[in-house]
């Protein structure tokens, strides 16, 4: 077989094979999810700035025996107020704008959401009961 048959029979099989790939996110961000009920919570992201597009969160509960999730809400303004309710000690989700959310990870569990996000200003945070007010949210940030 001629070197320019072998090269374009492996051009193909290479396109072929690009053609069967599932679509992937623009932007991927790995998000770790810590704390244990009493203590200090957080999330942690290994970027907080991607570009606008659809965006893939991993998402893993790093804790030993609490129950985590993460809700992604469009922000109007980076230092937004965010709206709590009254004596249940959680975000009211119904005054923001949520894009999306990874709910019921329990410990050692990982989930996994996607948006198409827009450039501007986003929070993720944990809504779990106190979980918000012990520190799990995160200021996330996507450029055009």
């Amino acid at each position: 077989m001629s070197t320019f048959m072998t090269r374009s029979l492996w051009l193909g099989a290479a396109m072929l094979a690009a053609s069967s790939l599932p679509a992937f996110a623009d932007a991927t961000v790995n998000v770790d999810l810590t704390g244990e009920a009493g203590d200090k919570m957080g999330m942690k992201l290994d970027h907080d700035t991607v570009p606008a597009g659809k965006i893939t969160f991993i998402v893993k509960n790093d804790a030993m025996a609490t129950d985590h999730e993460m809700v992604v809400v469009r922000l109007k303004h980076k230092n937004d107020e965010i709206p709590m309710i009254k004596g249940k000690h959680r975000v009211d989700e119904d005054k923001l704008k949520s894009m999306g959310e990874v709910e019921g990870l329990e410990p050692g569990k990982t989930g996994e959401m996607s948006a198409d996000l827009k450039a501007g200003d986003y929070l993720l945070l944990c809504n779990l009961k106190g979980h918000f007010e012990a520190g799990m949210t995160s200021h996330f940030t996507v450029t055009k």
